[in-house]
């Protein structure tokens, strides 16, 4: 089978990238390969093969898999698919115990050829070429910032009589009284000053640099690492922005790195957006930008340094932002944390400098570093879908010409109410955010990137797996509300 077989933007490996990819196999002595892929939620799976079963028709041709057994996709009576490796995403993947070399999968329909539309870096992949298609530009540049927490402890559980968790770290503050083996030492963090404490403040520096290291070998450019401001084991390490598709397999495997080191370490990495109540929650900035024949277009002479593209890329953003968060913020956990008061981006404004706005542009003199950063999601997105959801509200907003109004350089946290009647505000709930995704989403369907197969799909999936089990069980404060009532 040719691979110019695959329709519809499927993986077209090229002869050089295929002979890279096996070049490495022989090389560092692989006698495992692994192809990684995720589900729809966005969970990183893998399926791994002995280094005999693989030639170069492998890239081609790929391996039949059940897709019936993963979340979101086949029923059982259409369960083959057909997994091929995206050999230019080929490295060493640094855990195995056995040499293995890892790489993207991309999943296609084994009878039709076609790509699977439910498969998400296929999405992520089609609005790739939407883009070009629309001759506004030819590559989009996406940058996350995830954040997560480390912790020495993690219990949970729920049943009928039942419901509780349980999150430890040996910096956090409400360990001050603790009885700690040698003695506490009284170095815990106080809520909202974990930003940038030295150690032994800050007890996590060295794992944090154990990962970087990891990442390095990996081939990432990381910029960056440091605590961040919540108490109990809060971090954040930068990497290197790149294109959409790219960036989001980067982000898949940058989780996969920070689990691992931390687990090496005896902790739980989680990126939760809310695991600990009354402090700072955990976000992922994106930033974004787009470039034509190697030119940014982002940079110009109207506000912050913008050109008018951006500022209607910004104007795309705020105006589907209810639904776009149904994407990027895709868990009931989510608006644990998009709540005023920590710091969290609630109102779908923008401005320079200003982080109590939804969209910020960050003050820098280089044309190739205009960007703009949208602050509202978190790392629970499935970043092909949630990069991709976004291009498409900006592509929107420039082809609309929807200009986001005037900036907010107030400090929004502090406004009055009558100026904050002027400040739209993110969705308080998953529903709510699922109910505006239902209500605006023609913008996604655009070039067929996203499909209505996969929007309702998402949907459903979002409240019959999720909302509505929320909605049945006690949740534990209800008991210290109201049992005695």
């Amino acid at each position: 089978m040719s691979n110019s077989n695959w329709k519809n933007g499927a993986t077209l490996n090229s002869a050089e990238s295929i002979n890279k990819a096996l070049e490495l196999i022989k090389k560092s002595g692989a006698v495992q390969v692994d192809f990684k892929f995720v589900d729809f939620p966005g969970m990183l799976q893998h399926i791994s093969f002995p280094v005999s079963q693989i030639s170069e028709e492998t890239f081609s041709e790929g391996f039949k898999f059940d897709g019936s057994s993963i979340r979101g996709w086949k029923a059982i009576n259409e369960s083959d698919m057909n997994i091929v490796p995206d050999a230019s995403s080929a490295l060493v993947d640094p855990f195995m115990a056995g040499p293995t070399v890892s790489f993207f999968a991309d999943i296609f329909e084994p009878l039709s050829q076609d790509i699977y539309e439910r498969a998400p870096r296929n999405i992520a992949k089609k609005a790739e070429e939407y883009l070009k298609s629309t001759g506004l530009g030819d590559t989009a540049y996406f940058g996350p910032e995830s954040e997560f927490f480390l912790f020495s402890d993690v219990r949970y559980g729920t049943g009928m009589n039942e419901s509780y968790y349980h999150v430890d770290s040996p910096e956090a503050l409400w360990n001050t009284g603790k009885t700690e083996i040698g003695g506490n030492k009284g170095y815990k963090i106080r809520n909202k000053e974990g930003y940038f404490p030295v150690p032994p403040t800050d007890t996590l520096q060295d794992i944090r640099t154990e990962m970087v290291q990891v990442m390095e070998k990996c081939g990432f450019i990381v910029e960056a690492h440091h605590h961040e401001v919540a108490t109990g084991g809060q971090c954040e390490i930068d990497f290197r922005f790149d294109t959409l598709t790219t960036c989001a397999d980067k982000l898949l495997f940058f989780k996969y790195i920070v689990r691992n080191v931390a687990a090496k370490h005896g902790l739980s990495a989680t990126f939760m957006p809310k695991p600990v109540f009354g402090d700072n929650g955990s976000g992922m900035h994106v930033h974004q930008s787009i470039w034509k024949d190697g030119k940014p277009l982002f940079a110009g002479d109207k506000y912050a340094g913008l050109s008018e593209m951006a500022l209607y890329y910004i104007g795309g953003l705020l105006k589907h932002a209810p639904a776009l968060l149904a994407i990027t913020n895709p868990t009931t956990n989510s608006y644990k944390r998009l709540v005023p008061g920590f710091e969290a981006p609630v109102n779908l404004a923008y401005s320079a400098r200003n982080r109590s706005a939804s969209i910020r542009i960050p003050v820098l003199k280089s044309p190739k570093a205009k960007r703009l950063e949208f602050r509202c999601p978190d790392s629970t997105a499935n970043p092909y879908l949630a990069f991709s959801a976004c291009l498409m509200a900006g592509i929107d907003g420039i082809k609309n010409k929807i200009h986001p109004g005037e900036p907010m350089e107030i400090d929004i946290y502090e406004a009055s109410k009558e100026e904050l009647k002027k400040v739209p505000s993110t969705p308080g709930s998953l529903e709510e955010a699922l109910r505006a995704l239902e209500a605006d989403h023609k913008f996604l369907l655009e070039g067929g990137v996203f499909t209505e197969d996969v929007l309702q799909t998402h949907i459903k999936y979002k409240y019959d797996k999720e909302v509505n089990p929320m909605r049945l069980r006690p949740h534990p404060y209800e008991f210290n509300l109201y049992y005695d009532i």
